[in-house]
C-alpha cells in the first residue's frame, strides 16, 4: 500500500517559455532549481522527478503534483527564466502544505498566490471501486 505522507512532483522538463529558443528548455531550469531548493530545505516525502512533457504547452512552466488518496493538481505560469529560484521556493512551501493535508486540499487562503492563479486542474483521488 502507497505511504499516504508522500507525493510525487513532475516537473515538465520540454516546456518552453515563449519566445525562448535557449536550452536546457525553461521546464528543466526549473527542475533543477526544484532539485537544488530541495536540497537545502527538504520537503519530507516528495520525490520531485522530469517528465518529458504535460500537454500544457500553453501554461508553461507546468508541474504536477499526485499523492496516493489526494487530489491530484496541475500547476503552470512558473517563471523559470527571471527567477527560476523564487518559482521553486513558491513550489515546495505550497507542496508542503499539501502533504500535511489528508486529502491534497490546502484551503484557499493558505496556498501560495501562484497555486490559486496558476491551477490548470484538479482531478479527484482514484477511488477502488
Amino acid at each position: 500500500m502507497p505511504d499516504p505522507d508522500t507525493a510525487v512532483l513532475s516537473v515538465c522538463t520540454t516546456c518552453r517559455a515563449a519566445g525562448d529558443t535557449s536550452e536546457p528548455r525553461a521546464g528543466a531550469k526549473l527542475l533543477a532549481a526544484l532539485l537544488a531548493e530541495a536540497e537545502r530545505e527538504p520537503v519530507p516525502g516528495l520525490t520531485i522527478e522530469g517528465a518529458e512533457c504535460l500537454s500544457v504547452c500553453k501554461r508553461p512552466c507546468t508541474v504536477a503534483v499526485v499523492s496516493p488518496g489526494r487530489w491530484t493538481y496541475v500547476y503552470g505560469d512558473f517563471d523559470a527564466l527571471d527567477d527560476a529560484e523564487a518559482s521553486a521556493r513558491t513550489l515546495l512551501a505550497g507542496l508542503r502544505r499539501y502533504i500535511e493535508t489528508p486529502d491534497g486540499v490546502v484551503p484557499w487562503r493558505e496556498r501560495p498566490e501562484a497555486f490559486r492563479k496558476g491551477v490548470v486542474a484538479r482531478i479527484p483521488p482514484h477511488r477502488k471501486p
